[in-house]
């Protein structure tokens, strides 16, 4: 395990215990010696992740699509910036350069990388960790949709568990480090 993906929001969210639990991530990445790979924003839970793995003395690298790299979104102190052309790009840059993958809050960009990841996991193109760090149950309208899908008959049990559901950020690391 060298690097993990995190995904999450580009703004910091209207509850103080969001941008807490990623600054607490930042820091549980770069204690357990991990790298961080994230879309390379300053701003929200995504700068706040990455600041507080460089200030924990490890390796970030940011992944940005041109569109935005021109903008004041793109972080200027992180270990590496990667600019792509396209999203897509940028989520399969994220994927190849990641061994685990960390969700937090976040909107539709969060939602979109989080169902890709877990869907890859199904269909076992990768056997990469999947965390969903769930901050004041922020996650619980989607976990209770996937327990419909489950008794629906449209998603298997097994595939439901590749997303492993943890309350804080040190579980989620926790989870990565001794995943098998």
């Amino acid at each position: 395990m060298r690097r993990v993906a995190v995904y999450c929001g580009s703004a910091p969210g209207n509850q103080p215990a969001f941008l807490e639990e990623a600054r607490a991530l930042g820091t549980a990445i770069a204690q357990a010696g991990l790298g961080l790979v994230y879309g390379g924003s300053s701003s929200g839970l995504m700068g706040a992740v990455a600041n507080e793995v460089l200030a924990g003395g490890a390796e970030v690298i940011g992944v940005l699509p041109d569109i935005l790299a021109s903008s004041e979104v793109a972080h200027a102190g992180l270990t590496q910036l990667e600019i792509v052309h396209t999203m897509h790009e940028r989520k399969a840059r994220m994927v190849h350069l990641a061994d685990a993958f960390v969700v937090l809050p976040g909107g539709y960009g969060t939602f979109d990388e989080l169902m890709e990841i877990a869907t890859s996991a199904q269909l076992k193109i990768h056997a990469k960790p999947c965390v969903l760090i769930n901050t004041l149950s922020y996650w619980d309208g989607l976990l209770a949709f996937l327990d419909t899908a489950v008794h629906a008959g449209f998603l298997k049990e097994r595939n439901r568990a590749l997303l492993q559901v943890v309350p804080t950020a040190a579980e989620a690391v926790q989870q990565i480090v001794h995943y098998r």
